[in-house]
């Protein structure tokens, strides 16, 4: 591996996205044979990377104790071992894995419909100060970018904002109906 590929952050799915427009592109050049070579070299790839990887997961998982939690907790390895179904942890596990990893929400998980790959989470509002940051877009789209990684089976995020626990009053006012 070359240092500039080391030092270059990778993004999966942008990668799935340019590799799918490549095949688009192939197949939209009338060459149907170079089309056909084309999505058959990527299954021979990733069947090659995939067996490697689980290769590797077999020799880790020999040696005392669990996988490192840096292996997956790293946004790149965890696409590749759910990309390859390699990844040890469930779906579930790896949903709560990534919210984690969205530090500037409090979102808490609501449900999931496996049919149309909908998650709904649950934002806490930013505690009365206005600044906003637990608007609804912006928690999905933070929800949306570290669920992409470890869990690709959430094809959308639906965020409900919740109040931010009970109101806090002035001081010198009454509750409404308390006089």
């Amino acid at each position: 591996m070359s240092a500039a590929t080391a030092a270059t952050p990778v993004n999966a799915e942008q990668t799935g996205r340019r590799v799918e427009e490549v095949l688009e592109r192939l197949t939209a050049s009338g060459d149907p044979a170079a089309a056909a070579a084309a999505e058959e070299l990527v299954r021979s790839l990733m069947d090659f990377y995939g067996a490697g990887l689980a290769r590797i997961l077999q020799l880790l998982s020999s040696a005392p104790g669990e996988l490192p939690a840096g292996l997956l907790g790293d946004g790149l390895v965890a696409s590749l071992l759910v990309l390859h179904d390699l990844h040890p942890e469930d779906r579930d596990t790896r949903i709560a894995r990534a919210l984690d990893g969205v530090r500037e929400h409090t979102l808490e998980v609501v449900g999931f419909d496996e049919e149309s790959g909908t998650l709904t989470l649950r934002a806490r509002d930013a505690g009365g100060c206005g600044c906003g940051s637990g608007s609804g877009t912006g928690a999905r789209e933070a929800a949306e970018a570290a669920l992409a990684c470890f869990a690709p089976e959430v094809r959308a995020v639906d965020v409900q904002t919740a109040p931010a626990g009970p109101t806090l009053l002035q001081i010198g006012t009454a509750p409404t109906g308390a006089r």
